[in-house]
Order: structure tokens, then sequence, then C-alpha cells
């Protein structure tokens, strides 16, 4: 399938650049700069007093820069170093926004990896942890930059997709359990095979992400249900 490229809509997960010409956007404050900055003049403030309150506020930047760092990584999944459920939902609540204003369109993949908890019955959880690493990098492989790619949790991963038609899709969701299924795995002298299942939702003008997500679920398990009839 040829790839679509995109002209108006920017990937999720970079900045635009300012439109103007020529023309540099302002950098990002942090929060704690914006607290920083807030803080009273030390001009008539004694020498003492301005020491203990410098110590102050280079104390609170750090707390603050430190808070910043630990609500980043709570969007993030350790294991797989891709948005968690949170940071992908807020990704798709930002960009079903972007979607609905700028008449742009996206779809939203449910993919659920099969046969996940037998191996980690049978092999242990570094069993199962490896064969999650491999399922996100043949993922990885099959989608652009622009698009998103999170753990909804457990075996089941959500993929967010700039300007796609239906047709393609769902040709897309074919071709990322093509990618899944073609992985196999050593554990004690045994093959071992995964594979996934697939439900697309399209994202219009008209979209919600809950429900968004509600359908791309429900599809996802009736395309597990027609592969288990096709073995």
């Amino acid at each position: 399938m040829k790839k679509k490229t995109r002209a108006t809509a920017p990937g999720p997960a970079k900045r635009r650049k300012s439109s103007a010409a020529g023309r540099k956007a302002a950098p990002k404050r942090t929060r704690a700069a914006k607290v920083t900055a807030s803080l009273p003049r030390l001009s008539a403030a004694p020498d003492d007093a301005r020491l203990t309150i410098r110590r102050l506020r280079a104390q609170l930047a750090k707390a603050l820069a430190r808070i910043e760092e630990l609500q980043t990584s709570a969007d993030i999944d350790f294991l797989l170093d891709i948005p968690n459920r949170r940071g992908f939902e807020r990704e798709l609540h930002r960009s079903i926004a972007y979607i609905k204003r700028y008449h742009a369109s996206g779809a939203l993949i449910v993919l659920d990896v099969d046969r996940l908890k037998p191996i980690n019955d049978a092999f242990g959880h570094a069993a199962g942890d490896q064969v999650l690493k491999a399922v996100v990098s043949a993922l990885l492989s099959q989608v652009r930059s622009s698009d998103v790619i999170g753990r909804l949790g457990g075996d089941e991963f959500a993929l967010l997709l700039w300007n796609l038609s239906e047709t393609d899709a769902r040709a897309k969701a074919a071709a990322l359990e093509q990618a899944v299924d073609r992985l196999s795995f050593t554990f004690r002298g045994r093959t071992i095979t995964a594979g996934a299942s697939a439900g697309v939702a399209i994202l219009g003008p008209h979209a919600e992400a809950g429900r968004a997500l509600e359908e791309a679920d429900s599809a996802m398990y009736v395309r597990k249900a027609q592969r288990r009839h096709e073995t």
C-alpha cells in the first residue's frame, strides 16, 4: 500500500513551526521558570536575605522541574517507552480537537496480542516482556513518525494514524496483524508465535475519544473471533 503524505496535519509528537517566514517561535517557558519569574525582586532586600531568597528560588526551581519530569513519565509505559493509556488518551483528545478544527482525518486502531497469557504462564513474564517489545518494534516499522502508538494495558495497544481513508485504515490494520503474525520466539527450546487482532475506528469531524476507543475495541473483538475460526 502506498503511504499517504500529510500536507496539513502536523505529527502529534512534533511541534509546529511558526507560520511567519523567518520568525522563530518564542521558547516555551517551563512551570518552574514562570513561578520563579513571578517572585519579588531582590533589590530592596538585605544582603543575607538576598542569599537566602536566591537559595530558596533555586530549590523551588529544582523541585518544580522534578515535578514536571514525573508528570511526563506518568504518561509513558516504563517497559516499552511508548505512551501508556493515560498518555495515549491525552494525545487522542488533542488530535481529535485538531481534526475537528482543521477538517483533517485520521484512524484509530486497537490491536490485541494473541496468546500472550499462555506465553507468560508457560515461560514467565520475562518471556512475555520480550514478546511485547518485539510487537512494538514490529508496529513501529509499519507506521510513520507522525503516528502514535500507545499501550492501553496488558496485551492491548492503540495506534493513532493520520490522513487515512477507511479502506486504507483497514488495509493498514491487516498489515499490522501480518507484521505481528510473522514474529517468532524461542523459549526453552520451543518456537512460539503470538499473533494479533486489530479493529478500526475512523476519526472525522464528529469523533469523540471515548466512543472511538469503544468502536475500535469492539471491532477488534469481532476480528479476534474471526481469526479463531480461520485457524
